[in-house]
């Protein structure tokens, strides 16, 4: 049986905001156990109950929560990334995947383009700043054909055998 949505607003009557207080406390507390034990992290969790004069709930106690806090104020600042500095990093990561998608598409054009124009007289759909890059592939081409040449020459030479 499935629990209907509840509405999140604040709870005016105060024993049934005390009791949904004790039962998501108790939950909260036992995800935070179960992370802590699936995961093997360190994790603490602390509450402060509302009322003035109310002590802030911990879990799992409190030296271990201030032994906690105490290693991530010791952590190195470069190590802590604020949204705005997660956001740059990740920005740049993806402009730098989309840098490397567009050269790798551009060299794929240029691929299409030279087997197109395979064995013809003029050159055709080929833009003039797209020469100097197509005659550079080219002769990349070719010196990768004359490599594959010279190293199955040798391998017969010497008794038959091909090198992939």
């Amino acid at each position: 049986m499935t629990r209907k949505k509840i509405k999140l607003a604040f709870i005016t009557n105060v024993a049934a905001r005390n009791a949904a207080y004790r039962k998501r406390k108790k939950g909260m507390v036992k995800k935070l156990s179960e992370l802590t034990i699936l995961c093997g992290v360190e994790a603490c969790v602390v509450i402060y109950p509302s009322g003035s004069n109310s002590q802030p709930e911990v879990w799992p106690s409190t030296v271990a929560a201030r032994s906690l806090f105490s290693e991530y104020k010791t952590l190195p600042v470069n190590r802590m990334v604020n949204q705005e500095s997660f956001l740059e990093q990740w920005i740049k990561k993806a402009t730098e995947r989309l840098e490397k998608l567009q050269e790798e598409n551009r060299r794929k054009e240029l691929i299409q383009v030279m087997f197109q124009n395979l064995g013809r007289k003029e050159l055709q759909n080929v833009k003039k700043e797209d020469l100097e890059e197509l005659g550079w592939l080219i002769d990349q081409n070719l010196k990768d054909i004359d490599k594959r040449i010279h190293a199955l020459v040798k391998a017969y030479a010497y008794g038959g055998k091909q090198e992939d």
